[in-house]
């Protein structure tokens, strides 16, 4: 796919009423109950998963989005009201696993200030510190999983998802070195059931992405699908709402929860090893339980958890998150020049394809420029730790 000629179309972009049609990634379901889901299918067999290959086929869709509105009832989610008509939720992963361990080829890259940051280093005071924190140069092992979920089939389909994490796994082997073995696809296009983005497949591979995991490793994990939010009851969240991913499955075996997402990819990560994340669904802002917010001038908003959960969410690893919105905003998928794409990843992925040595701060003002004024999403920066945003930002 010719990258350049569709971030030219979405940089120019015609009066509001000649925009191809959107959809959100998010769902508005009805009131239900609220029940976290913790199916513990792991165990020991994670240390015994087979390889699998993967199809690259990807769908591209030539008919117009569906304008309508999404209004699910979904097991443990909030009700939340969408006033614009021509959004749609987003709700879709791809599944399987692949588990080679080889280590990737890779440039070796170091660690560069770019002028203008605003944040120094991790600071000690700070109760999310933790003392063992390393940034990564990311000269070490290269692994990703890219989960694109269009929920073929369902109600309230989406049309982008599917793409966006073909297009990633393209740009991560091409522009980061990352070798194709290396790189685990979840979609709910592929014949494979290892490869369907069912909950369980999506656990599995999320342990998969982490599992032996050193210092200077760079682990990339994507998703694009519907998101949504669903009551805290663990008093982590500052708003009272943990953030939810949806499986292509979710209506039976449930959403992936903020918490557990953090448990697995997270929390156990050695020091100095990088987690880069990148969420193209609605509410995403603070998905991985990070406790950093940035703003594009590369000021730290504040911290996203409660008193009571920073030291539980301090982590000694790198990692940030790239969201397409705030937790409260929709992020949404988008027809472009006969491809369907989440606006948010087609951003990310244009920005560092055009300048590939920016900052923090750069790339993350650069994604919102790229969306303004078409999309009212506002894409977030998050970290397990206080970053000096004026570091040149590696893979």
């Amino acid at each position: 796919m010719d990258y350049t000629h569709l971030n030219e179309r979405l940089r120019s972009v015609p009066p509001e009423n000649h925009y191809a049609p959107m959809v959100v990634r998010g769902v508005t379901p009805e009131p239900y109950s609220h029940h976290h889901h913790h199916h513990h299918e792991h165990g020991e067999d994670h240390s015994r998963q087979r390889r699998h290959s993967f199809s690259s086929a990807v769908r591209h869709n030539s008919e117009p989005i569906l304008d309508k509105a999404l209004h699910l009832s979904v097991p443990g989610v909030v009700h939340v009201r969408h006033s614009h008509s021509h959004h749609h939720g987003r709700s879709h992963s791809h599944g399987q696993h692949h588990h080679s361990h080889p280590h990737s080829s890779g440039q070796n890259h170091n660690q560069q200030y770019i002028p203008s940051g605003h944040i120094r280093s991790p600071l000690p005071s700070h109760p999310a510190y933790h003392p063992q924190f390393q940034y990564s140069k990311c000269t070490g092992r290269k692994k990703a999983l890219c989960i694109g979920i269009n929920y073929i089939g369902q109600p309230n389909e989406l049309r982008g998802c599917i793409n966006d994490a073909e297009h990633v796994r393209e740009f991560l082997i091409k522009q980061y070195h990352f070798r194709s073995q290396d790189i685990v696809v979840l979609a709910d296009n592929r014949t494979n059931p290892r490869q369907q983005p069912t909950r369980k497949n999506m656990i599995d591979a999320m342990y998969w992405l982490v599992k032996d995991a050193q210092p200077n490793d760079s682990l990339f994990f994507q998703y694009s699908g519907h998101g949504g939010q669903t009551q805290d009851l663990d008093g982590d969240e500052i708003d009272g709402m943990d953030e939810v991913i949806y499986p292509v499955d979710f209506r039976k075996r449930g959403h992936i929860v903020d918490d557990e997402m953090h448990r697995i990819m997270v929390k156990n990560l050695p020091p100095g090893c990088r987690l880069t994340a990148l969420f193209d669904s609605c509410h995403s802002g603070t998905v991985l339980d990070l406790p950093f917010i940035y703003s594009s001038h590369g000021r730290l908003k504040g911290n996203m958890v409660s008193p009571r959960a920073r030291n539980r969410l301090a982590s000694p690893a790198d990692v940030i998150s790239f969201s397409a919105c705030k937790d409260g905003q929709k992020s949404v998928d988008t027809f472009r020049g006969g491809v369907a794409v989440g606006a948010m990843s087609y951003a990310f992925i244009k920005s560092l394809k055009g300048n590939p040595n920016q900052s923090y701060q750069a790339l993350l003002k650069d994604v919102r420029e790229i969306l303004y004024p078409k999309y009212t999403q506002k894409p977030q920066l998050g970290s397990s730790h206080q970053v000096d945003t004026s570091l040149k930002f590696v893979l």
